[in-house]
C-alpha cells in the first residue's frame, strides 16, 4: 500500500469573519496525481497554500511527509508553482532559475544540468537568455513550472499550472507530470478545466469552501450516474432538490 504523503484533517480557515475552508479532510499517496477541481473563489488556492505551509489553519491539522506544516524541514522537498508568476521580470530566464537553484541549495554543476533539462521540457531552451519581461503569458507560466521542478522535489504543488499554455505543450507538460509521478513524486494541482481533471489519478471537488466529493474519475461518474465530469460536478454541487429520485441526505464524499 502506498505511503500517505499529504494529509489534511478537519481543516477550517477564516479570513476575518469569512469562513474560507470548512472541515476539509483528504489524504494523498506517494506517486499520486491529485486534482482539486472547482470554480474560482471556492478555496482551492487557500487549501494548497495550507498544504505548502504558506498559511496556517484556524483549526485542524496538515502534514506533509510526516511533518506538521508549516515545516522548514519539508520546504526544500516541495516544488510550488503559484497562480501568479513569481518571477523577476528584468532578469533573464537563466538568471531567474540560477536564483531559484541557489535558494534550493543545488550545486553549480547540477544546477546547469537541471536548468537545461527543465527548460527543454518546457520548450524554452532557446529563450534562456531572454529577459522575462519579453516573455508572453504562456511562456511565463512554463518558466514558473520549470522553477517548481528545478530541484526535483518529492512533493509538487501546482496552482492552475497550464493556464494560457497551448494544447500541444500542455500535453507535453502532462507527460512530464506522469513521468515524475511514476518516479515517486506526489503531485497536487488545482484546476477549473474539466478535461484536465480527468487526467488526475483522483479528484477532490470543491464548492464554497467545502469538499463536496472525492474519488477517481470513474468512481465519481459511477456514483452520480453521469457521463462526464461536468455533470458529476453539477450533481454534487447543484441544487439537491433538483435531483429527481435522489436522497438528499446522501453524502457528497466518495471514498477513494
Amino acid at each position: 500500500m502506498a505511503n500517505t504523503v499529504i494529509k489534511a484533517e478537519a481543516i477550517h480557515k477564516f479570513f476575518g469573519k469569512k469562513h474560507i475552508l470548512q472541515d476539509i479532510s483528504l489524504e494523498i499517496s506517494q506517486g499520486e496525481i491529485f486534482g482539486i477541481l472547482g470554480p474560482s473563489g471556492c478555496g482551492k488556492t487557500t487549501l494548497i497554500k495550507l498544504i505548502s505551509g504558506m498559511l496556517t489553519a484556524n483549526s485542524g491539522h496538515v502534514s506533509v511527509l510526516g511533518q506538521s506544516m508549516p515545516s522548514k524541514k519539508v520546504l526544500r522537498q516541495i516544488g510550488y508553482m503559484a497562480q501568479s508568476d513569481a518571477l523577476y521580470l528584468d532578469l533573464t530566464a537563466w538568471e531567474n532559475l540560477q536564483f531559484f537553484g541557489k535558494v534550493y541549495g543545488i550545486s553549480r554543476k547540477q544546477l546547469q544540468q537541471r536548468i537545461n533539462a527543465t527548460m527543454q521540457t518546457m520548450n524554452l531552451l532557446q529563450d534562456l537568455d531572454t529577459p522575462v519581461k519579453r516573455y508572453s503569458g504562456g511562456m511565463k507560466r512554463r518558466l514558473s513550472l520549470a522553477g517548481a521542478l528545478l530541484h526535483e522535489p518529492s512533493v509538487i504543488i501546482l496552482d492552475e499550472p497550464t493556464v494560457g499554455i497551448d494544447p500541444l505543450l500542455r500535453q507535453q507538460i502532462w507527460q512530464e507530470l506522469y513521468r515524475l509521478a511514476h518516479g515517486g513524486a506526489t503531485i497536487i494541482l488545482t484546476t477549473h478545466v474539466m478535461d484536465e481533471a480527468t487526467k488526475c489519478n483522483r479528484l477532490a471537488m470543491m464548492r464554497n469552501g467545502q469538499l463536496i466529493a472525492q474519488g477517481t474519475f470513474t468512481e465519481l461518474l459511477h456514483q452520480t450516474g453521469t457521463s462526464s465530469i461536468e455533470e458529476a460536478f453539477i450533481f454534487y454541487g447543484g441544487d439537491p432538490y433538483a435531483r429527481s429520485g435522489t436522497d438528499t441526505t446522501h453524502s457528497a464524499s466518495v471514498k477513494a
